[in-house]
């Protein structure tokens, strides 16, 4: 969704933007060449190899990309030590990139065998996939897996990976994947989706703290966008949406936004066509509405 992102963005010479989640630099490209010639952009991500990779792409945009390896909820931190007091616009692309699932070698896909590691910044991360499904009680693992991937059989699987376990730790892709085909009834078969893909959300979702995240970045990001700047978040599955719908309402509510369409925007079918993992994708945005002279008011009596 590049040109819709772009056109969210309202990309600018002279403007500053943020990417807190810059990948392998696809959209950081993209809004440099919008916003050129003096458009910025603050780049950042917790994968160190991903990071390298969007470097050597952004290059020749020399001292007009800062890219930083952290989390995006480093935000307003990171632009403090930067002296930064405002950004015109920021994006959030929730997704995880072909490259992670198929090269990473830390078990985001299910296709193949790797460990099932799962973390997106393994220099600051301790816990592990295999952590958790070798040391989490059924119970748990039943929860984590309903709730954070919405997964059906949910119990079955857990009770399963128990059981596994008690004979040998799990510690590969291709081991849970196993699990997960022998739990499922004889005719569930392979539908639009592999029979994988929501336990292996739910452990991604789990190891890295992905919903916590987004709850927390999206008010700071608020805070530090500039009068009419935006905030775009691209994310990919319902729990991630819910959570940013209702901060979006909430933020608008007090004031401090307005939302630029109630629905969220989708992919068009050619996208889709060529693109297949973008199906599910849905973008909201908040435009910044300035102070209200009442808040003004109201804090300056206080001091």
């Amino acid at each position: 969704m590049v040109q819709e992102v772009l056109a969210e963005l309202q990309c600018q010479p002279g403007h500053i933007y943020v990417d807190g989640t810059v990948g392998l630099g696809g959209h950081a490209e993209a809004i440099l060449l919008r916003s050129s010639p003096t458009g910025q952009v603050v780049g950042l991500d917790q994968d160190s190899a991903a990071l390298q990779i969007a470097a050597l792409r952004l290059l020749p945009y020399g001292p007009r990309v800062y890219l930083i390896h952290s989390c995006y909820t480093q935000l307003a931190e990171i632009l403090q030590q930067r002296r930064i007091e405002s950004v015109d616009g920021i994006l959030l692309d929730l997704g995880i990139s072909t490259e992670q699932l198929k090269s990473s070698g830390r078990g985001f896909s299910f296709k193949g065998k790797e460990p099932l590691d799962m973390r997106m910044n393994p220099d600051v991360q301790t816990t592990t996939a295999a952590d958790l499904l070798n040391t989490e009680p059924e119970a748990q693992l039943s929860r984590m897996f309903w709730e954070l991937g919405e997964e059906r059989w949910a119990r079955r699987i857990a009770r399963n990976i128990v059981r596994a376990r008690q004979q040998a730790p799990l510690i590969t892709t291709n081991q849970l994947v196993e699990v997960i085909l022998r739990s499922l009834p004889p005719k569930t078969g392979m539908k639009r989706i592999h029979p994988a893909t929501r336990v292996f959300q739910a452990l991604r979702i789990a190891v890295n703290q992905e919903l916590e995240k987004i709850s927390a970045f999206i008010p700071q990001a608020i805070k530090v966008l500039a009068p009419g700047g935006r905030l775009v978040i691209i994310d990919y599955h319902s729990l991630e949406d819910r959570i940013v719908k209702r901060a979006f309402i909430e933020a608008e509510r007090a004031g401090s936004v307005r939302r630029r369409y109630k629905k969220p925007l989708i992919p068009g079918e050619a996208e889709v066509a060529s693109n297949p993992s973008a199906r599910s994708a849905k973008m909201r945005t908040v435009e910044k509405l300035p102070a209200s002279p009442d808040k003004n008011l109201k804090t300056g009596s206080r001091r």
